[in-house]
């Protein structure tokens, strides 16, 4: 690329937008130009805004420290002085519908970490290697919002990362009953364990919403377009826990499953090594070489080992054996707040762009 993208990212403060910008220093096709957050931060630089709130493992890029917190409300300046914006922004569910399709109608693509639009029929939910054909009803959003270039689109729940992809990869066995339990990071609720105290050496087996989400959005991705909106798949039947555990990053899944059609266990770990998708073929910047890893060591996946593969974008699964009620039963990991969050959807601009649908203004 030529010249880099202007990026602004809406509610850079937060731990996502943190995410962010940590995974944009460098990116070779966008430069994070604007930060935007809530009133409160405006006027300070991000620095000050975010003050001693930095909850990343790497320092703070130089780059941003000194850039002006603009007002997120402030819709038309932000937008004037970028090419597309991430978007992490803490507000209610209408609250960030809103603001999201107020900046797409600036002709300003909107990339979203949020769950506001993802049931939005005309919006996009997306996970590059699983369903980047859904990119097709940005044509019908754009006639919805009356808007050439603008739009907003959205990757899915974190918590979903560490087995969608494994079912998608063995689609050819359709599988047609799944019960998941998963354990999940505090980092997906936005905390450190210096913000979450009680979260040491505890486990709370509640995650308002999180079941829903991790039942329901899987189907979506696996569904088609039809009419210019996205219809969801009916099968497999999907049933979840979701548990917080006492970990910073990486949510963990255990996972059965059953097939209609019956595989080998040789036949399951030969698909997942083989998995592969558009960001592999088109060799986006953010794209895991290999996108499943499969471990055959008894104790992996392990967080403290695995969570970082492939720069966190990647996807470990372990313990593949069969099962006495079910046909099958393994664990996966994911990095929920690179996969799961800023590097998906960093990962879903990047092949947005490849596609030509963001381009500089």
């Amino acid at each position: 690329m030529e010249k880099k993208l202007r990026v602004g990212i809406l509610g850079a403060t937060g731990m996502v937008g943190q995410r962010f910008i940590s995974l944009l220093e460098d990116h070779p096709w966008f430069e994070v130009v604007t930060v935007a957050a809530s009133p409160r931060s405006a006027g300070k630089t991000y620095e000050e805004a975010v003050g001693g709130r930095w909850k990343m493992a790497k320092p703070m890029p130089e780059a941003v420290k000194n850039l002006v917190v603009m007002n997120v409300n402030d819709v038309e300046e932000v937008a004037s002085g970028v090419d597309f914006v991430f978007s992490a922004v803490d507000m209610s569910k209408e609250e960030i519908k809103a603001i999201e399709e107020a900046y797409a109608k600036t002709e300003t693509p909107v990339v979203s970490n949020n769950s506001a639009h993802r049931w939005t029929p005309d919006v996009p939910m997306v996970v590059p290697e699983i369903n980047p054909e859904h990119f097709a009803v940005i044509e019908s959003q754009r006639k919805r919002l009356g808007t050439k270039k603008g739009f907003v689109a959205v990757k899915p729940n974190c918590s979903i990362q560490s087995y969608a992809p494994v079912l998608t990869a063995w689609k050819a066995f359709e599988p047609t009953e799944v019960v998941a339990t998963t354990y999940q990071a505090i980092s997906g609720a936005g905390k450190t364990f210096k913000d979450w105290p009680e979260m040491v050496e505890n486990i709370i087996p509640f995650i308002g919403g999180e079941e829903e989400k991790s039942e329901q959005e899987p189907l979506r991705l696996w569904g088609k377009v039809e009419d210019g909106i996205i219809v969801k798949a009916q099968t497999p039947v999907i049933t979840t826990q979701c548990i917080r555990v006492p970990v910073l990053d990486g949510h963990t899944a255990a996972v059965f499953v059953k097939f209609a059609k019956k595989p080998t266990k040789e036949q399951l770990i030969e698909a997942l090594k083989n998995f592969k998708g558009l960001p592999q073929e088109l060799n986006l910047p953010s794209a895991p070489k290999q996108f499943i890893q499969y471990l055959e060591e008894d104790n992996r996946p392990q967080v403290k080992l695995d969570v970082n593969y492939e720069n966190g974008m990647g996807i470990s699964v372990g313990r593949l054996r069969e099962d006495t009620v079910y046909d099958f039963k393994f664990v996966g990991l994911s990095h929920n707040t690179v996969r799961g969050a800023a590097g998906g959807a960093i990962l879903c601009a990047e092949l947005l762009t490849a596609q030509k649908y963001i381009e500089a203004k």
